[in-house]
Formats: structure tokens, C-alpha cells, sequence
């Protein structure tokens, strides 16, 4: 395999070699492998983007490539595809900024005019991950991961504070001094009131029951292997009360779980749209926990893996002494912490506001900030 990436690696260079002749444009590229479309975030820094300048061009790429170096044959080819537009557009713009490792950006050599920004997709992390994970069960290969030169090519990435930068210089294995503190534009949305409210309004006129009772809103982690995950689930759900709450589980995308019927999924609207009518949140190793804090909303970490998580992929945080919140692998210790409500608020506010910098702007930051390397 790694044979094959460094003749691959040979080729596209080679090709994107011709594509550099081509003049360089007033163009900012965006890229992504989290989704077909552009997240709500692309489309924010687009919008801001272009009402600071309608003179710059901005081009958004958005593409999954499911299993990686493991998807299939056909799936590789039509990703192949795909790369050559981002190599002509890198080739060809001044400024890249992407939220997911990209493939032409890490492996190939660019222009020096071109400037990368990594915008990650996370607010923060819990699990590692990158360079930092690798040859664990849910890690990458060091093989693979060497020979795609994953991570590599970046300028500037960006974290969401201070004390997030060391997790992303170890997790990109990069300098600490590209790390530049700027959260996501997300961040907006929180503390937009009537982004919240409309939110909510969407939600409850499709799910009224929400209104009635207090919601509590599981959102684990994905697991690549979901065999403990399902009785752990079950016990949640058993645990919790139902005339006193609703209990609603947001299950990770690529998950294979299948809810019971009286289990709330939600259907139709993101984890992170589910926190405006959230009264708690149960998490485990999922980042949507910073998310859940700077709103304010009681966290509770239900870790019932914790010592597979520990031994084998790693967190990248201090779990026990860092979150807020009551933290067990009991499902019913978690439900009567719930029930007993009584959190402090205060630790919550401090742990929202060490891991992501309060801001107002922070979509026109990262505009302002892009612009800074577009002449």
C-alpha cells in the first residue's frame, strides 16, 4: 500500500506541477471530507467573506470519501476526481482553508503564495486523535498516516483557546506557534438568541412532546466497535424516568444502532440543533460538550468504556479532574445526579470559558484573519 501512495504521490505531483503555471487568482478555497455539503460554518465564513469583499472569489469543495484508504475501488476513483478540481483550485488560489485532513493539501508541494488554514471541525478535543492516535484500534496506521503525510502543509490552525493549542500541535504534530487561538464561527450561533429561539421553534413544532417535560439529551461518541455501547445504552434508557423527562439520544451518524421505538431520536435535526431545548446533556468523550457548556446546560459524563478509551485510543484531557459534572459508568448514578439537580453552574462557566474564548464575532475573525493573506 504504501508502495502504491508514493507512486500515486509521484503522479499527481507531477501533474499539479503543470497546474501551478496557471496564474494565480483573488481566490479563497474551502475544503472538506465531513460532509457532501458545506457545513453551516463554510457558509458563515463564506457570507462574511464576500459582504467584506464581492471582489474576492470563494469556492467551496465538499466531499466524503467513506473508509479512507479502505473505501472501495469505485469510491477511490471518484474521489480521484474530485482531488483534481482541488488541485486546480490550490493551485490557483491564495488562501486555503479546510475543516478535515485533504488529501492534495498534506501530500502535494505548493506554491508559496498559497496560504493553508486548518479549521478544524471539532470546538475542542476529549479524545486524541491525529498524530496522537495512531496504531491504536481507532487510530491511524503510522504507515499510512507517514506515507500520506497527514497534516502536513499547514500555515495556521486554528483552536478555540489557549488551552486547547497543545492538544492540536501534538494531534497535527506541528509547531505550537502555528496554532493561532480563533474559535469557530459556531460560536455565533451560541450566543445568537434568536438563532437559539428560531431553533427551538423548528424542533418543538415537529416534536410538541419536547415541550412538556424536561429534556435530557444523550450524545455519545462514535465507537467502531459498538458492542458494549448497546447495553450501556439500554441501561440508560431504562434508567431514566419518562413521565418526569424526556430522554432523547443522538446517536453518531455512522453508528449502527438501532433505537427502540420509545426512545426519541429526533430525526431531522443535528446534535448541536437539539441543544437549544436541552435541559442536560449526557455525554462521554464527544466535544459536543463544549458546545453544551458555553450554553450553559448541566453536563454529566456517562464513561462506561473509560478504561478502553484509557488504555487504548487515549484522551487527550485530564477526564477526571477537568469536567464538570458528575462522571460514571452507572447509568442510574447519572440519571439521580440528574433528578437531584443541583450543578454547579459556576464550574461549568469556567470550564466553558478555559476551553473556548468568549467572543461575539467570531465568524468576522476568521474573515478578518483569511483576508490578511489575500493581495
Amino acid at each position: 500500500m504504501v508502495k502504491i501512495i508514493k507512486i500515486g504521490t509521484a503522479g499527481l505531483q507531477l501533474l499539479y506541477n503543470g497546474m501551478k503555471l496557471l496564474p494565480t487568482q483573488k481566490k479563497i478555497v474551502m475544503l472538506s471530507r465531513q460532509s457532501n455539503e458545506p457545513s453551516d460554518e463554510f457558509r458563515m465564513v463564506e457570507h462574511e467573506l464576500l459582504k467584506q469583499n464581492k471582489s474576492v472569489k470563494v469556492v467551496l469543495l465538499c466531499k466524503t470519501l467513506d473508509g479512507g484508504v479502505d473505501s472501495s475501488l469505485f469510491g477511490k476513483i471518484r474521489y480521484g476526481f474530485h482531488m483534481l478540481t482541488q488541485m486546480y483550485h490550490l493551485a490557483t488560489a491564495q488562501v486555503a482553508v479546510l475543516d478535515t485532513y485533504c488529501i492534495p493539501v498534506s501530500l502535494l508541494k505548493h506554491k508559496n503564495s498559497l496560504t493553508v488554514i486548518q479549521m478544524w471541525h471539532s470546538m475542542g478535543t476529549m479524545k486524541k486523535f491525529g498524530y496522537t492516535a495512531l496504531d491504536t484500534a481507532e487510530g491511524s496506521r503510522r504507515e499510512i498516516a507517514e506515507a500520506m503525510k497527514m497534516h502536513q502543509n499547514y500555515d495556521y490552525v486554528f483552536a478555540s483557546a489557549d488551552a486547547y493549542k497543545d492538544h492540536l500541535a501534538k494531534g497535527f504534530r506541528c509547531e505550537i506557534e502555528k496554532i493561532v487561538t480563533m474559535p469557530l464561527p459556531r460560536l455565533d450561533l451560541l450566543n445568537s438568541r434568536s438563532y437559539q429561539e428560531k431553533t427551538k421553534e423548528k424542533i418543538y413544532a415537529k416534536y410538541p412532546k419536547l415541550k412538556e417535560k424536561p429534556v435530557i439529551l444523550y450524545i455519545p461518541t462514535f465507537r467502531k466497535d459498538e458492542t458494549a455501547f448497546g447495553p450501556a445504552l439500554e441501561k440508560l434508557i431504562h434508567a431514566v424516568d419518562t413521565d418526569r423527562y424526556n430522554l432523547v439520544v443522538k446517536l453518531h451518524p455512522l453508528s449502527k444502532m438501532k433505537l427502540q421505538n420509545e426512545t426519541m431520536s429526533a430525526d431531522g435535526f443535528s446534535s448541536f440543533e437539539m441543544l437549544s431545548v436541552a435541559d442536560y446533556v449526557v455525554s462521554d468523550y464527544s466535544c459536543i460538550i463544549y458546545e453544551a457548556a458555553v450554553l450553559g446546560i448541566p453536563l454529566y459524563f456517562y464513561d462506561f468504556d473509560m478504561d478502553f478509551y484509557k488504555n487504548g485510543r487515549g484522551l487527550a484531557i485530564d477526564y477526571e479532574n477537568e469536567l464538570p459534572g458528575v462522571i460514571s459508568e452507572d447509568a442510574a448514578e447519572i440519571v439521580r445526579a440528574i433528578e437531584e439537580d443541583s450543578y454547579d453552574k459556576k464550574a461549568l462557566k469556567q470550564f466553558a470559558d478555559k476551553y473556548v474564548t468568549p467572543t461575539e464575532h467570531a465568524t468576522k475573525d476568521i474573515a478578518d484573519f483569511i483576508f490578511r493573506f489575500i493581495k
